[in-house]
């Protein structure tokens, strides 16, 4: 585990829950991919599209690392104040984030990410 790839990953977090698209993009590798259930994207263009697609806000939990894959367990909350839960895989690379894939919830990007408990951070 680095702290470089968490500290990345929480910037991450921060300039989008702020808006701050120059600090996101910054943080983000050009060739980006960014996914989820409902389809993928590429690239810096397809990051702000989905950045500024979000309605709601996610307060990262607990943090999982292994080998530049970092996965975040966090608590939603949409603009109207309704909650749930959601966990994002990211791969970091040379602090640049590469890839976002959002999942319904941990379990399931634990397992698309082979990362186990023996992976958490604290």
């Amino acid at each position: 585990m680095t702290t470089s790839e968490m500290a990345t990953v929480l910037a991450w977090h921060d300039a989008l829950n702020a808006g701050d698209l120059d600090t996101l993009l910054s943080l983000s590798s050009d060739d980006i991919e960014i996914g989820d259930a409902h389809g993928a994207g590429q690239g810096h263009a397809a990051l702000t599209e989905w950045a500024r697609d979000l309605d709601g806000k996610a307060e990262p939990g607990r943090i999982y690392v292994h080998d530049g894959v970092v996965v975040v367990e966090q608590r939603i909350t949409s603009v109207t104040g309704e909650t749930g839960s959601a966990a994002t895989a990211f791969r970091v690379v040379h602090d640049k984030v590469t890839s976002v894939f959002r999942h319904d919830d941990l379990a399931a990007a634990l397992a698309a990410t082979e990362l186990t408990e023996a992976d958490l951070t604290g």
